[in-house]
């Protein structure tokens, strides 16, 4: 299959590029997996477009990425997270009782999210509704109101999830361990705030967030379905080309490094806890890291799949928990690794030992080694049956088209995905672990009945006890 590249002049645009073309994604054809053809361009404020055309349904994804998530709070932790989710209230030219019944009346939908790194307006709705629905999504990007009245409404709706998050650790597991692992860098902003900070937050904040990094030199837009290029491309500049930056886009800045110069363990005390979670790891890799597609098979042995070796050893071999994985989690600077589970509260020393024992295997050699040609294949199959799939929908590609923008990453990460799971063989998976894998001091976090488990946490680092009904996911500051 060739790849074409074409250099188109639009007026009042910047270069079009065409990219690769379209792909077959049937499982006789994965090895030959390519990102379907896509362009990008640029409007002629500067505004990032990417139009991906795909005519075998009439329906159009449409999103709206904004590099502005949780890094960008400073010390309003929230504040990307509740502008988000209050670009919904209400436009300039639309209300929020017309957005909303716009939408549903169509069975279109329109949503946001925010994350750490960047805050999305998303969109889908068929293809003969564009012309009603893009004029208010474009709308809503650039001219939310923040009504007053609404946004109290939606910061007391945030804080009363907030204080509900904290009954089940799992929902707050990866806050705590960003905080510890990152410390004071903006990786260790919690996206969705805490119950002090979100309460603290006023609708002034949330449009000067707006004003200062909702701004076309800041964002992309992403459109995937049956459209013409030619016409979309016309209908987004008449959209959003009046929209402007306003002042110096703030310079983008180092997020943290992972602190784990030593082993540490955060126990985090909830006294009615029957049940204790548990995350360790350290340092990951970032999204746009060449052995990130590598790392993908190697992370699938160990805790990736069902019948990985954590989740063999800890559920089915012992019965000691009902899950237990392990996971990358990158980011566009940096990222951290975890081994997670949770088990019964008398039963933590036994499942911590058996999690941190079947951790180690990664590093077996000789006639025990842990990742042999048979494992390796094994694992090889499964991820390659399982990628395409992730790629099969309008809002998928333009879900990943925007996760490219945001996080730099390269077409070509995807086009030789297959190729880079193929060519790696247990040598080179040794020589991945040593590189990636963090082998000791592993940074420890238990969320559990303090009572009962300090004596175990000792055993593997440095304490620092919190409690779980403190504000936030970080011990008191000491003066």
């Amino acid at each position: 299959m060739t790849n074409k590249l074409l250099n188109i002049l639009v007026p009042g645009m910047t270069s079009v590029i065409l990219l690769s073309a379209a792909t077959v994604m049937t499982s006789a054809t994965a090895a030959d997996f390519r990102l379907p053809a896509f362009e990008t361009s640029k409007l002629s404020n500067g505004l990032t477009v990417y139009l991906m055309e795909r005519h075998d349904v009439p329906l159009i994804a449409v999103r709206a990425v904004v590099k502005a998530g949780a890094v960008s709070d400073a010390q309003q932790n929230g504040l990307a997270n509740l502008t988000g989710d209050a670009l919904l209230l209400g436009s300039a030219r639309f209300d929020k009782k017309t957005i909303d019944q716009s939408f549903d009346f169509r069975g279109a939908r329109i949503s946001s999210a925010t994350g750490a790194e960047s805050t999305s307006l998303v969109a889908d709705f068929a293809k003969d509704d564009a012309a009603v629905l893009m004029p208010i999504f474009a709308d809503v990007l650039q001219h939310p109101q923040f009504d007053a009245e609404e946004f109290g409404k939606l910061r007391a709706r945030t804080v009363d999830g907030l204080k509900q998050m904290k009954e089940s650790p799992r929902n707050v597991t990866q806050n705590y361990f960003r905080s510890m692992l990152f410390g004071n860098g903006a990786y260790a902003n919690a996206g969705s705030g805490t119950v002090n900070s979100v309460t603290a937050l006023q609708t002034a904040d949330a449009q000067l967030f707006h004003k200062n990094f909702y701004r076309p030199d800041n964002a992309a837009l992403v459109v995937v379905g049956d459209f013409k290029a030619t016409a979309m491309r016309a209908q987004l500049e008449n959209l959003f080309g009046k929209w402007q930056s306003a002042g110096t886009l703030p310079k983008p800045a180092d997020n943290g490094k992972v602190q784990a110069d030593k082993a540490r363990v955060w126990l985090v005390n909830k006294s009615d806890a029957v049940e204790t979670t548990f995350l360790f790891g350290g340092a990951g890799i970032a999204r746009n890291d060449p052995d990130y597609v590598p790392l993908q098979v190697l992370n699938t042995i160990l805790g990736g799949r069902f019948t990985s070796w954590l989740n063999d050893e800890l559920r089915v071999n012992s019965g000691l928990t009902y899950g237990a994985n392990s996971a990358f989690s990158p980011l566009s600077q940096a990222g951290t690794f975890a081994v997670s589970s949770f088990t019964a509260t008398p039963k933590t020393e036994a499942a911590l030992a058996l999690a941190y024992k079947t951790y180690q295997r990664l590093w077996n050699k000789g006639a025990d080694a842990g990742i042999d040609i048979a494992t390796l294949d094994s694992a090889k199959a499964y991820v390659k049956g399982q990628y395409p799939p992730r790629f099969e929908t309008n809002q998928q590609l333009s879900g990943l088209l925007s996760e490219m923008y945001v996080a730099r990453v390269g077409r070509e990460q995807i086009d030789n995905f297959m190729r880079d799971v193929d060519s790696l063989t247990p040598e080179k998976a040794r020589q991945l672990v040593d590189k990636h894998f963090p082998k000791d001091k592993l940074q420890l976090l238990l969320i559990g009945k303090a009572e009962a488990i300090r004596g175990i946490a000792a055993q593997y680092g440095e304490v620092t006890e919190l409690d779980i009904t403190a504000n936030g996911f970080a011990p008191p500051v000491t003066k």
